[in-house]
């Protein structure tokens, strides 16, 4: 219970001291603080830790009634004071209110200060993030600018190599049909030589004979068949280069289709704005590496795909090459041998024309000499054998001897 006109922190109700005018007062100075507590106002946490100066005085200088000196216990208030005497034991004196007000002004201008400070280092801080945002934004449309730019480079590559292989592609499929529908085409002289050698096996007696223009028939037939095995043999390597070259075209149009994927979204990336539409926010994605190259290696894909479809091509200008050297070299090589078979043939049959227009001329006065009738000298009968006949005859079996 407190008593009227008295304080908690009074002296008489501390501890007991002597009473002395000669000791020197033991008053506790404020502590001020200058930092903000948010839960105290300032200057009313400290109103406790000192005490009324005007009734401590008052209060140490108290005369004992009865043995007439200092009192040396701690006296007891009355129950009752007088209304005089109350007005001297008020709690705090001007001095201690104007301190008060000064104390809530210095913590009123600390907290002010201490706010200033705080919303100066806010927008520094603000400042500082949208500036360091602002540069790396920056440089991200940058980095941004340069992957396209990239994927830009290596898409007009893999078009124009993409676009050669196909020409390729049609020139090697135009070359193949060509060596096909020549191995067909020689199925005709082939079988019109093969046809002349059956023919010929129809010849009899002494006119079968091995000469020149069945050399040249079976030469012939032999080169032909050779012309065909190696036009097909040829079309056979030119349809698995083809096969290849569609491997290098799947490649590329799988590799400009990746291009054409990652274009879109760096686009799509690059033309976002701070205030564009649709913008989400997805905690934690920067830490997801989804990524299975570096900029080198994504690089090195493409090149190695280009250089692949460059060496199909190579291969098929290689085979083009061979296939027209061999097309000259074939022609003229069944040309040259169609000539010799002809001259062959013209030779055997101007031969063939000499002895039959000299068997021709012999039978021709064979049969004059049968024509005319010569009578046997002998016994003047008719015969109609030749005069070599009709020696032989009249010497050794004609009935006249």
């Amino acid at each position: 219970m407190e008593f009227l006109g008295t304080t908690q922190n009074a002296s008489y109700c501390g501890p007991r001291k002597t009473c002395s005018f000669n000791e020197p007062l033991d008053v506790q100075a404020p502590v001020m603080q200058e930092c903000y507590q948010p839960y105290y106002l300032p200057g009313y946490r400290y109103l406790n830790t000192w005490r009324p100066s005007l009734f401590h005085k008052v209060s140490t200088a108290q005369i004992c009634p009865e043995e007439g000196a200092t009192c040396q216990g701690v006296q007891k208030p009355p129950t009752i004071l007088p209304s005089l005497r109350a007005g001297l034991f008020c709690r705090y004196s001007p001095h201690d209110w104007d301190r008060s007000h000064e104390m809530q002004m210095r913590g009123a201008e600390a907290s002010r200060l201490w706010a200033g400070r705080l919303i100066g280092d806010s927008m520094r801080l603000m400042q500082d993030k949208d500036q360091l945002t602002h540069q790396m934004q920056e440089g991200t449309c940058r980095n941004l600018g340069q992957r396209l730019s990239d994927i830009g480079f290596w898409k007009s590559e893999l078009n124009y190599e993409l676009e050669r292989l196909l020409n390729e592609n049609r020139g090697l499929d135009a070359i193949r049909k060509r060596l096909e529908c020549a191995a067909d085409e020689v199925n005709c002289p082939l079988q019109v030589a093969l046809e002349c050698l059956y023919h010929r096996e129809k010849r009899i007696g002494i006119d079968l004979v091995h000469d020149n223009v069945e050399k040249n028939l079976i030469q012939e037939v032999d080169l032909l068949k050779c012309c065909q095995e190696q036009m097909r043999k040829l079309a056979q390597r030119i349809e698995i280069q083809m096969r290849d070259n569609r491997d290098a075209q799947h490649a590329l149009e799988r590799d400009l289709e990746d291009k054409n994927s990652a274009q879109f979204i760096d686009e799509k990336c690059f033309n976002l704005r701070n205030t564009s539409d649709c913008i989400s926010f997805f905690h934690g994605v920067e830490k997801v590496d989804g990524t299975i190259s570096v900029p080198e290696t994504w690089a090195k894909f493409s090149n190695d795909n280009i250089r692949h479809s460059q060496n199909m091509r190579a291969n098929s200008i290689r085979l083009q090459e061979e296939a027209k050297n061999l097309f000259e070299t074939l022609s003229d090589q069944m040309w040259k041998q169609f000539t010799n078979t002809n001259l062959a043939f013209n030779a055997r049959i101007s031969e063939v024309t000499d002895v039959k227009n000299k068997l021709q001329m012999q039978l021709a006065k064979v049969s004059k000499r049968e024509a005319s009738q010569d009578r046997c000298p002998l016994c003047h009968t008719l015969t109609f054998l030749p005069w070599s006949q009709q020696h032989l005859a009249m010497l050794s079996a004609h009935p006249c001897h």
